[in-house]
């Protein structure tokens, strides 16, 4: 009695472990959808660390859609770390879009970090992207703010490797930066806006990119700041500030000078004393000359502090008048 409870439960542990390991209920799925995929495959898939379910829910869909795509090609991709479900997806779409797309290239494009799905559907439904407000100025010095609605397809050709929307816009803008630069007047651009457009589209920008460049629309134009009379204002304050620099640079060469005359001036007054003595010696002058001279000076100085204390005096007694 004791042997038939072990062995019951031995071969109930092992349907457990044989129902846990073994994926019966996507098998039946997949035999329920006509598709190919063997008990064993799915074990083997358990065993090389594949989800299953990441394979066989996508080879049905692809199966359902009239592809051919192998279990093999799933799990391979799917091991390289691919996203299996967009791809079918990808697959499925460019089909029914009547477009020719490979597995592989399908893949391909998956592995280089791209959104293969989205890919496909921007090729057939063109997406519309907005620029940023981009600021130019035209020649009369004008600033114009410009808006545009850029109208894009994917070109799965240049998807791998090709550049991405950031570049688009960025040339987009330099575009409309050129073509308002090289504008006369600003007037112009208003009146035509639609001349910024041709002569981008003329340009060719979408050339190295993952996208085909359909149309350009402005969407708006606004005007800016007066970018030429803030130049003018700039270059006008800067001479300004050079003028004063150089006014104030003749002034203390002025000063500068004047101090010098001053300090000869005292020299040659030091000076004098010794010459007056040698000229004593040597019998140029007289002592009458001499002491007139000094009469001279006193009465000089007498004069001087007269007018000082006559000038003192005025300011003293309108200062008093006034109070």
């Amino acid at each position: 009695m004791l042997a038939k409870i072990i062995i019951l439960c031995i071969i109930v542990l092992f349907i457990v472990a044989f129902f846990a390991f073994v994926p019966v209920g996507l098998w039946i799925s997949a035999v329920a959808a006509n598709v190919k995929v063997g008990i064993f495959n799915l074990i083997g898939m358990k065993l090389r660390r594949v989800a299953p379910a990441k394979i066989v829910f996508p080879l049905i869909k692809a199966t359902k859609a009239g592809l051919k795509v192998t279990v093999n090609q799933l799990e391979a991709h799917y091991l390289a770390g691919g996203n299996v479900d967009s791809v079918v997806n990808a697959l499925i779409a460019a089909e029914r879009a009547g477009m020719d797309l490979s597995f592989e290239k399908a893949s391909a494009i998956d592995l280089a970090g791209r959104d293969v799905f989205e890919a496909v559907t921007m090729s057939v439904t063109p997406k519309v992207i907005e620029t940023a407000q981009i600021s130019a100025v035209a020649k009369d010095g004008i600033e114009l703010l410009v808006k545009a609605r850029v109208t894009v397809r994917t070109n799965l050709e240049r998807l791998i490797g090709g550049a991405g929307e950031a570049t688009v816009l960025a040339r987009i803008g330099e575009g409309i930066v050129t073509t308002v630069g090289s504008s006369e007047a600003h007037a112009e651009v208003l009146e035509n806006p639609d001349m910024i457009s041709k002569l981008v589209l003329d340009k060719g920008l979408d050339v190295g990119t993952a996208y085909e460049i359909i149309s350009i629309d402005i969407a708006d134009v606004d005007i800016g700041r007066n970018i030429g009379a803030q130049l003018q204002s700039l270059q006008a304050e800067a001479d300004n500030k050079i003028a004063q620099a150089r006014a104030e640079e003749r002034r203390a060469m002025a000063v500068a000078l004047e101090q010098e005359m001053r300090a000869a001036v005292v020299q040659a007054e030091a000076e004098l004393p010794k010459a007056m003595a040698q000229a004593l010696r040597e019998g140029n002058i007289g002592v009458a000359d001499y002491y007139k001279l000094q009469n001279m000076l006193a009465d000089t100085e007498m004069k001087k502090g007269i007018g000082n204390g006559a000038v003192a005096f005025v300011e003293k007694t309108t200062n008093g008048g006034d109070k």
